[in-house]
């Protein structure tokens, strides 16, 4: 086991994955990546360029001629396309579920799956996302599957948008996390899924600080079994 460890958070939208990733980071003084934002960048772009999400020629194309950096400022993540800071550009639902369609094309999960990758390989880093231990990083040392009741995943998303000033419905902002639920789940590549050999959190009912809590007590418990193993291995 590394000294700085590779840690992976999937789950569904509204889950509480990026908040506690975050914490959780922070806690630990690792990188903090938030994969979801890669797929919403290729989107806006796709968006702003009016390009057809069902023409993977033209997908490709363009990612090849995309530069996305992630950039942490003032302990806040930003996204850049281009030299363009878009980060407040992707929170919108329909880049949301936007971001769910161009998921599904193996053109761009493949470029993004490259610069995934690149974050996490020195260790020292907490990446979040719905393939990260399956896919981007199945070795990880830290499995985490995130989720929560629909209703609390719904209200969570509805506080979120309401707070950036959007004009939203709890009962669409619910309906449209049923969607990505479905599209995220069904698709080909990549589904949503827990790893085996994820533990899964039931974030209803928490907040993030108890999320992370319940996380490092597993970090430390893995350690101490590693430890011991490594004891007793040198004894023998």
């Amino acid at each position: 086991m590394r000294d700085r460890f590779i840690i992976a958070i999937d789950g569904p939208s509204g889950a509480g994955k990026s908040t506690a990733a975050r914490l959780l980071a922070k806690r630990l003084g690792y990188v903090y990546v938030d994969t979801g934002a890669l797929y919403r960048a290729v989107a806006w772009k796709v968006k702003e360029k009016n390009i057809d999400i069902n023409n993977e020629v033209m997908l490709n194309n363009m990612c090849d001629a995309t530069d996305i950096k992630i950039r942490l400022i003032d302990g806040e993540q930003k996204v850049y396309v281009d030299g363009t800071d878009v980060s407040s550009f992707i929170r919108t639902p329909e880049i949301g579920m936007m971001s769910s369609s161009v998921s599904s094309v193996s053109c761009v999960r493949k470029r993004l799956l490259e610069l995934q990758r690149q974050f996490g390989k020195d260790g020292g880093a907490v990446i979040e996302g719905r393939d990260i231990s399956t896919v981007v990083f199945p070795d990880a040392d830290f499995k985490f599957f995130l989720n929560a009741s629909i209703e609390e995943r719904g209200r969570r998303r509805y506080n979120e948008l309401k707070e950036k000033g959007m004009d939203v419905a709890l009962e669409d902002t619910i309906v449209d996390i049923k969607k990505r639920d479905y599209n995220d789940s069904q698709r080909n590549i990549a589904p949503l899924c827990v790893a085996e050999d994820a533990v899964v959190i039931d974030s209803t009912g928490l907040d993030a600080e108890g999320v992370v809590e319940k996380m490092l007590k597993e970090i430390k418990k893995r350690q101490r079994i590693f430890k011991a193993g490594c004891s007793m291995m040198s004894f023998i």
